[in-house]
């Protein structure tokens, strides 16, 4: 007699556990179906020190500092026309996925990139055009 009892207050916990916490997910169809989930509002926290107001005027416009280049990057180092060539010289010679062929990274890194991977070829192999120039 105790067991059909138990088994039947099993099933009921059971089945009532099933439906509680049961949502349907924001599906947006314009996505093919995936789940929209909402991003959180960005908010400063209380506590947080006072940040300093930029005002537009005094702030540089982008194509200003593309063009003077960061202090120690190889484009204010040696200007946009030496920089973008040894760019493209690392990034025809490099083998890694994400190579610092890049003018903002300084000369010197870019140069270190070219020599590193100029130097994987062995004596009898042909190097390429850029690993010379």
């Amino acid at each position: 007699m105790r067991l059909p009892l138990l088994a039947a207050a099993c099933l009921s916990l059971a089945l009532a556990a099933c439906g509680q916490g049961e949502s349907t997910p924001d599906i947006d169809e314009a996505t093919g179906g995936e789940e929209v989930i909402a991003a959180p509002t960005a908010e400063m926290p209380v506590d947080a020190p006072p940040q300093e107001e930029i005002v537009p005027s005094e702030a540089a416009s982008p194509g200003d500092q593309a063009a003077a280049g960061e202090p120690g990057s190889c484009l204010s180092e040696v200007g946009p026309q030496a920089s973008a060539r040894l760019a493209e010289r690392c990034i025809m010679v490099s083998p890694a996925t994400r190579p610092p062929c890049n003018a903002a990274n300084p000369c010197t890194m870019i140069q270190g990139e070219i020599d590193r991977a100029c130097g994987q070829y062995g004596p009898g192999e042909t190097k390429p055009a850029e690993c010379a120039a």
